[in-house]
């Protein structure tokens, strides 16, 4: 795409709205063209497999009838211990890279999950991107995660002040997706 055709597409309105099952297939196709089909490889496959996105909290951009950007949100657990969101797939199609709208959405999605109740997201990324909205570094070999993750790429945000000193471990797919209150 050129980038005057870029600079179009971004420059056109959208609409953010809740994540719904009616836009699963979708959904599906934007992370295809975004990630390929290696992305079902990825270590952060492992945290969506056999989970449930947390639709009621997860967040699209809509342009012109078409899910231009998604953000989902699933249920982990730290530890023994419920209460962290998993962030991703991050996507936007291509037209609006560089608009900060995975960014935008990303943080209405958090903003939503601790009013939710939920106290930590995680999430496997650029730590120069996402840090822009609060994210930093974790060590692996504190919180293993079910695969490989480069050092320096797993993340968090504490969505309650402190709680990273009291969610420590293994991060798995919970048991029961509810945080404890």
């Amino acid at each position: 795409m050129s980038s005057s055709s870029k600079a179009a597409a971004a420059a056109l309105p959208y609409s953010i709205i809740d994540d719904a099952e009616l836009h699963d297939n979708a959904v599906e196709a934007l992370y295809d063209r975004a990630f390929g089909p290696g992305r079902f490889a990825k270590t952060a496959e492992r945290l969506r497999e056999g989970n449930d996105c947390l639709k009621h909290l997860s967040r699209l951009a809509v342009s012109e009838g078409e899910v231009i950007a998604a953000v989902r949100l699933w249920p982990l657990m730290v530890g023994d211990v419920p209460g962290a969101v998993f962030v991703g797939p991050v996507a936007v199609d291509e037209a609006f890279r560089g608009s900060s709208l995975g960014l935008e959405l990303t943080e209405l999605c958090l903003e939503a999950a601790q009013k939710d109740g939920w106290k930590l997201a995680i999430l496997i990324g650029s730590a120069d991107y996402f840090g822009r909205i609060g994210f930093t570094k974790i060590p692996t070999q504190d919180y293993p995660i079910p695969g490989y993750v480069p050092e320096g790429r797993l993340l968090a945000r504490e969505l309650s002040a402190g709680v990273l000193a009291d969610m420590q471990g293994p991060i798995s797919v919970p048991r029961d997706a509810r945080p404890a209150s």
